[in-house]
């Protein structure tokens, strides 16, 4: 019985060392998903962020009813109609680009309010005092109020990077072949499920610490004031 046993786990540990690799090649795929999302949602929530808060609402009213529309529907309708309507209008994507367009706009939604959020919460006094150096208003947006922003949201916007890292094995419903649905194809071919999946599991949870201690390290390094004015 111990030697059955001993066999047993010689045999767990020979077959996750053989799928290691291959889970690795999902796991890129899932980095790179992961990475081009946040960084559309990045760029995205910035542009809604500054068109809502324009003060002509025939601006600010569209961005605020497309911010709202992107934050309430569920990403997996967003990501059926990018794959799946879009090429009866001649608009053909991979499905690659599909599932990280899908993700930067969902999450443009959610970070356009942090942007905000870190926007609103800049002292008045930084603008006066721009306004005293008769500075324009893109100058002064730009080189004074931005950075400070992003410095006080960091930790925000990190914990979109963790959910846009979870949310990348939904894009397997378009074909994308990601850590989870390499896992789940191994599991369908050698009827073992546990160790594929708990291996994701573990990788899962090594991506989403060391973005976390990332962010947190970023989030040290950045001052939140004192941006000299130039």
């Amino acid at each position: 019985m111990l030697f059955d046993m001993h066999w047993n786990t010689d045999t767990h540990w020979s077959f996750a060392v053989s799928i290691l690799p291959i889970l690795l090649r999902g796991m890129w795929v899932t980095l790179q998903a992961a990475a081009i999302g946040f960084v559309l949602a990045a760029l995205l929530g910035l542009v809604l962020a500054g068109l809502k808060s324009v003060r002509y609402r025939i601006i600010a009213w569209p961005a605020r009813v497309i911010s709202e529309f992107l934050r309430d529907t569920p990403l997996l309708i967003q990501l059926f109609f990018l794959y799946y309507v879009l090429p009866d209008y001649g608009i053909v994507l991979p499905a690659f680009m599909t599932g990280a367009l899908a993700l930067g706009l969902q999450y443009s939604a959610y970070t356009s309010e942090v942007y905000r959020a870190g926007i609103e919460a800049i002292p008045k006094g930084q603008y006066e005092a721009a306004r005293a150096l008769d500075l324009s208003n893109l100058h002064t947006f730009r080189v004074i109020v931005l950075p400070q922003a992003i410095a006080r949201i960091i930790p925000a916007l990190g914990n979109y990077l963790v959910s846009i890292m979870k949310d990348v094995p939904l894009l397997s419903v378009v074909s994308v072949v990601e850590m989870l649905g390499v896992a789940k194809i191994i599991g369908d071919r050698t009827f073992n499920y546990l160790i594929p999946l708990s291996m994701v599991g573990g990788l899962y949870l090594l991506m989403t610490l060391i973005a976390a201690s990332a962010i947190r390290l970023l989030d040290r390094k950045l001052p939140a004031q004192g941006i000299p004015l130039k």
